[in-house]
């Protein structure tokens, strides 16, 4: 990390990075982290604390709890980071992580991300219950095949591209006939792997239209406002930093793919240097190596690293 003249992007992680026992040595061991994550408690309506801390696995990867068990985790580490005095030249999060990365942003209060996040993956696993669908992690095929293969697919329900995660890994997303029809056609294609995603939803596909509404009317209620770093948008793969914009993103954002590797280049090519993963797993640590080699990446997502860390 070393000296502050190197621009560095904060990245947050999305659903998927959890693990039961994340965060307990911030609660222990930090002002910051007691606070939140008894606020947290309050606005969950719920013993999150004890979901995140003690599991069970089953329960901690149902969408309702893993969204804000990941946001809660990913925002008291930007916050402490912050607290040292280190600041970010530009943010991104991947899917939930947009949420984590605007409020280490400034553009809403934790309480108001959180409830924003309790909203959205409610109303995300709602809209999975209406149409059952299901995600798939294709790779080994450009992402131009994989668009092809969901469109040409005949059968019943659809299927999408939703995430372009780094060259080679796209996961697409539909109904669950559509998904497994693609998957098929795609390892006749020459993938190299298929995986089934375990999501309790066709999430960033048009299937999500219903929790598109319920956070819309949320987030139309609010005041958000502009960001105190650029925020490189999941939809667009382009620096915003007006609250007008960030809202139209998260809307948008639901039923549209996630541009991961796109907004990774165009962040270098803004002139970023290096890369921080904020938050749980090394997820976005793995994908920054396939898209590109040359980039510096690290991660914080413990108390012990975090004092580790140079500023």
């Amino acid at each position: 990390m070393g000296h502050m003249s190197v621009k560095t992007a904060w990245l947050f992680p999305g659903q998927a990075s959890q693990r039961v026992g994340m965060g307990q040595d911030l609660l222990n061991q930090t002002e910051i982290g007691k606070t939140y994550f008894n606020r947290a408690n309050e606005i969950m309506d719920c013993d999150i604390q004890s979901i995140i801390f003690n599991g069970p696995d089953e329960i901690l990867k149902q969408t309702e709890y893993t969204q804000p068990a990941i946001y809660i985790v990913s925002v008291i580490i930007g916050l402490l980071l912050l607290e040292k005095g280190m600041v970010p030249a530009a943010v991104a999060g991947h899917s939930l992580g947009e949420y984590s990365a605007l409020t280490i942003a400034d553009t809403f209060d934790f309480d108001t991300g959180l409830n924003l996040v309790k909203i959205r993956s409610a109303s995300m696993a709602r809209a999975g219950l209406i149409q059952q669908g299901t995600m798939a992690a294709i790779v080994g095929l450009d992402n131009e095949t994989v668009n092809s293969l969901c469109q040409q697919y005949k059968g019943e329900g659809s299927v999408v591209a939703a995430n372009y995660n780094s060259p080679g890994q796209v996961v697409i997303s539909g109904s669950s006939a559509a998904v497994k029809g693609a998957m098929e056609s795609a390892k006749e294609s020459g993938a190299r792997m298929t995986v089934e995603l375990k999501v309790t939803g066709a999430f960033h596909s048009p299937l999500m239209a219903p929790a598109r509404e319920d956070l819309a009317e949320v987030l139309n209620s609010l005041e958000i406002s502009n960001s105190s770093y650029p925020l490189f948008t999941n939809v667009d793969a382009k620096p915003v930093t007006k609250g007008s914009d960030i809202k139209d993103s998260l809307i948008r954002q639901l039923e549209h793919p996630v541009l991961w590797s796109k907004s990774i280049l165009a962040m270098k090519h803004s002139g970023i240097e290096s890369f921080l993963e904020v938050g749980p797993g090394k997820v976005l640590q793995g994908l920054n190596k396939r898209i590109d080699r040359t980039l510096h990446s690290q991660g914080i997502e413990s108390f012990e690293q975090l004092e580790e860390i140079l500023v």
